[in-house]
């Protein structure tokens, strides 16, 4: 058995440098209420549906101690219907500025797809968000075979099912012939509960969390120490492999496809 297909998550690992278009609307939905969100605490659900998204984040004890006092009560499921509601027309309409394809990416898939393999993406966007940045990345040369959103599958990250879906419209099985490569420890920690393969991607995604231009102004040693951290925090969540870039991926390949041959499931 060898690999078969490869699995993306959207921004962080394919597009949107440091996943920054995301926080930077969570951060803002709630400010335009009054309270402000840092960013730690925006990223932290990151990989999540975004309504789930919210929702923890307005569970977080500082900041539903926050609303408590601005609007005197606990915030509620409808609080969290109505933060939504706020998100997704302001998350529309950044999104295509957030949409560049991370360097790389385009002959990353073209060298896997001339190896024979299939390419697929799963995101906690919905279909009417993707819908405004397929295009965008499409035109930058970056085209999964499938993209697959959350309001599509019973329940989002750390659940299975994008990663089951992806693999159902691609035709592809077993699980273990899958790798997922993700930028989020609940992204890891679902294609776990696939049981495929799991790569962590540090640099580029949600753990860093900058920009192009400002990770590669970060001195060489504050940068290491930055992905120490997040690798440790990637392996704990249950990653086999972690990598700066996705691009990185190819170098990966022969050492699965060997654990493959010799028997060895993720």
């Amino acid at each position: 058995m060898h690999v078969k297909a490869v699995l993306f998550d959207w921004a962080g690992t394919t597009v949107d440098f440091g996943s920054r278009a995301p926080v930077q609307v969570f951060m803002e939905v709630f400010d335009r209420i009054g309270i402000q969100v840092t960013e730690a605490e925006a990223r932290g659900p990151m990989g999540k549906a975004k309504r789930e998204h919210i929702a923890s984040v307005i569970s977080l004890p500082r900041i539903a101690a926050l609303w408590e006092d601005r609007f005197g009560m606990a915030p509620t499921g409808a609080d969290v219907d109505a933060l939504y509601a706020d998100f997704l027309p302001l998350q529309l309409a950044v999104l295509s500025k957030g949409s560049d394809v991370i360097p790389g990416i385009p002959q990353l898939i073209e060298a896997l797809r001339n190896q024979g393999l299939k390419i697929g993406s799963s995101t906690g966007y919905t279909r009417a968000l993707m819908e405004a940045v397929v295009p965008v990345a499409k035109a930058q040369g970056y085209e999964p075979d499938c993209v697959v959103c959350s309001d599509e599958v019973s329940s989002g990250r750390p659940q299975p099912w994008l990663n089951f879906k992806a693999c159902e419209l691609l035709d592809v099985y077993p699980p273990q012939s899958v790798i997922v490569v993700d930028d989020t420890p609940i992204g890891i920690q679902a294609a776990r509960n696939a049981g495929m393969w799991a790569v962590g991607v540090s640099m580029t995604g949600n753990g860093l969390g900058l920009s192009q231009a400002d990770a590669s102004a970060l001195p060489e040693a504050d940068l290491t120490s930055r992905l120490e951290r997040i690798t440790s925090e990637y392996l704990a969540a249950g990653a086999h492999f972690v990598v700066r870039s996705a691009t990185e991926l190819l170098s990966l390949l022969p050492t699965v496809n060997q654990q493959l041959e010799r028997g060895i499931q993720p």
